[in-house]
């Protein structure tokens, strides 16, 4: 009997320790204002889940990382020490929508014996993690697959720039109903935007800090939404448009190498109750690397006179134009009439050099004249690269571009972010820093706030952007007032607005080559310059055009392309957007709309008290729904207890100009 009881005492302290080991350890962290509340889970697997304000927005999500030699990070993992930390502070971004922002979060640590941790931070944005190796730098890590579920409840709608390859970012969106209505295996690029229908939340899925390892994809797995990414290249060959473009033939078996002392990217879950708080949301930017650079000084925004997208066609140059005549004359001209307006740039575009040979120079242009001129004028000169071109090459075109006295490059036809060409941006932002050249990225991977640690980055392209005009009517005003909800969440866009010959759907056909027209109304265009974040923005119409227009041109050429302080008043997902952005003493605002007509009240009670202002306005006509190149100028004083109404036509918008009445 005794025997029996011994055994049976056993059998029941084995079960209870099992029982034990199988337990997970729970973690709770909440966002400084708690309102969101981040539980996590390490058992067999580690998990997370987050909460808002009580109700569930992601459920138990596994993450995870699968290193060749077997390891599992994030396995029944043995946590082995834990802090927490709670942050507050300034940050001064050299170039944006703000002059200060506030780094303000809670965040947990854990640390696993297996030498790794996870950290956790929660903003009142949202939520982020990372994997951080803690082996010694000499050992090298080879990640062979990493898992990143986000198990988002109520089988939310979904905006998804679907893609079938991992070599564009210019990618219309695909509007689901829910999870449920994706097929399984397909895939598209964060930041993917999703709606919790039944809490009528928005869910921003991204990445932030980027580096030595591949770009996260969104893929549905198994009914869930899951991290997806390029693995390593083995064989890269010269090829796609135009043969100047790297292009992966063989994969390995394994997506990144790295040094054993890693911090991976943060996965980000961004949360918003309002779709006003998306347009202003810095998670990504404040996530990044801090500032690499000491000397800001000469990192100066602005606009830029531009020649690719009207096909350098000017109706009024005494000389022979277009595409086929580049000249320096003709840039020239263009230096001319940015002088005359104060427009600090002008972006040469290709053709002043062999693509493959920037020091074989096109004879029609004398590349260093036009750029001596410029000087004198006081108008800086970017010249338009390939990326590749500057890989086979290090640096030494940088350093011919620099010589000669360029201030920007515009780098271009990346077309790859697996873990081998991610490294490349960031050098070249580096080397272009050292030789104090600003850097606009054509033809890349969505950014992941590299342009907080080299903020001579100014812009990115990475969406289907005003060139598209020239193909299709994939840029639309639908698919912008999706994309700044998103895509615009990572950093700049080199949308090239501008356009001075405007479109209804109805009447749109694109054109190439020749002179192009834009999808909506006069007025939408000139908002774009308020509502998308673009420290570098290139005027992409012609300057006779713009002359035709003397109040347009006085907008434009005074309209910041940085600010001190951004208030969204007023949003829809996929519907209008209205924006207050303050540079100085002058405040702009710009309003968006979508296809389908509507009249918007703006509240101007955000500007200071007993004050008087005069306002300049440039908005729709009724008669815009039928002709898009109709607008009305006109100026009025107001006082911060006035609510403007503001009609915007089918794919509309307006700006107001507001100083303060001397």
């Amino acid at each position: 009997m005794k025997k029996k009881n011994i055994f049976l005492l056993l059998v029941t302290w084995c079960l209870c320790v099992f029982a034990q080991a199988q337990t997970p350890s729970a973690y709770e962290l909440s966002s400084p204002n708690g309102q969101l509340a981040l539980t996590i889970e390490n058992g067999r697997v580690l998990q997370y889940s987050l909460s808002l304000e009580g109700k569930p927005v992601i459920h138990p999500s596994a993450i995870c990382m699968t290193m060749e030699n077997g390891n599992i990070w994030g396995k029944n993992g043995e946590v082995v020490g834990t802090s927490t930390r709670s942050t507050s502070e300034k940050v001064y971004p050299v170039a944006g929508n703000y002059r200060e922002l506030t780094d303000h979060y809670n965040e947990l640590s854990l640390k696993f014996k297996d030498g790794y941790s996870v950290i956790f931070r929660m903003y009142n944005e949202g939520m982020a993690y990372r994997f951080c190796g803690n082996l010694p730098e000499q050992d090298s890590l080879i990640v062979a697959d990493e898992e990143a579920s986000f198990n988002l409840g109520d089988d939310p709608a979904v905006i998804l720039p679907e893609t079938t390859d991992f070599t564009a970012w210019e990618l219309s969106n695909v509007l689901y109903e829910g999870i449920s209505k994706i097929e399984e295996h397909k895939y598209g690029i964060t930041p993917t935007l999703f709606t919790n229908k039944m809490q009528n939340v928005r869910v921003v899925v991204a990445e932030s800090d980027l580096n030595n390892y591949p770009g996260m994809y969104l893929r549905k797995e198994d009914g869930k939404m899951k991290g997806y990414w390029a693995a390593y290249p083995k064989k890269i060959e010269m090829g796609s448009w135009g043969n100047f473009i790297t292009v992966v033939k063989e994969r390995e078996n394994y997506l990144a190498r790295t040094a054993g002392n890693h911090a991976f990217p943060w996965r980000i879950a961004i949360v918003a109750k309002d779709d006003k708080e998306l347009l202003t949301n810095e998670m990504i930017y404040l996530l990044a690397k801090p500032q690499q650079i000491k000397d800001t000084d000469w990192i100066r925004p602005g606009k830029a006179t531009w020649e690719w997208w009207h096909c350098a066609i000017l109706e009024k140059a005494p000389f022979p134009s277009g595409h086929q005549n580049l000249s320096t004359q003709m840039y020239k001209y263009y230096i001319d009439f940015a002088s005359e307006n104060k427009i600090p740039y002008l972006l040469v575009d290709a053709g002043w050099s062999n693509v493959f040979n920037h020091a074989d120079l096109n004879k029609n242009i004398d590349i260093k004249e036009v750029i001596r001129y410029g000087k004198e004028k006081k108008v800086g000169v970017w010249l338009w690269t390939v990326a590749a071109t500057l890989f086979q090459h290090p640096h030494c075109y940088l350093d011919s571009i620099s010589k000669w006295g360029a201030v920007g490059v515009k780098i271009d036809f990346f077309d790859r972010d697996d873990a081998q060409i991610i490294p490349q941006y960031e050098n070249l932002a580096k080397a272009c820093a050292e030789r104090h050249l600003m850097v606009d990225f054509h033809g890349c991977s969505k950014p992941t706030g590299l342009h907080r640690a080299y903020p001579n980055i100014l812009s990115y392209e990475a969406m289907r952007c005003a060139e598209c005009f020239k193909w299709d009517t994939t840029s639309n005003p639908d698919y912008q007032l999706q994309c700044i909800f998103a895509r615009m969440l990572g950093g700049g866009i080199d949308y090239t607005p501008g356009s001075m010959r405007n479109s209804t759907l109805e009447k749109f056909k694109p054109i190439d080559p020749g002179l192009p027209s834009s999808l909506g109304t006069r007025s939408h265009e000139l908002a774009l310059f308020v509502v998308l974040s673009a420290p570098f923005a290139s005027l992409c119409d012609s300057p006779d055009e713009y002359r035709k227009y003397p109040d347009i041109l006085k907008y434009l050429a005074e309209v910041p392309t940085s600010w001190d302080q951004t208030i969204p008043l007023a949003a829809r997902v996929g519907e209008y957007a209205v924006l207050a952005k303050q540079k100085e003493n002058t405040w702009y605002i710009g309003g968006l709309n979508a296809w389908g007509e509507r009249t918007i009240q703006v509240d101007c009670s955000f500007l200071p008290q007993d004050k008087k202002y005069t306002i300049e306005i440039f908005q729709d006509k009724k008669r815009s729904n039928k002709n898009a190149n109709l607008y009305e100028h006109k100026i009025m004083d107001i006082d911060n207890k006035n609510i403007i109404e503001m009609f915007m036509a089918s794919g509309g918008g307006f700006v107001i100009v507001i100083r303060e009445k001397k």
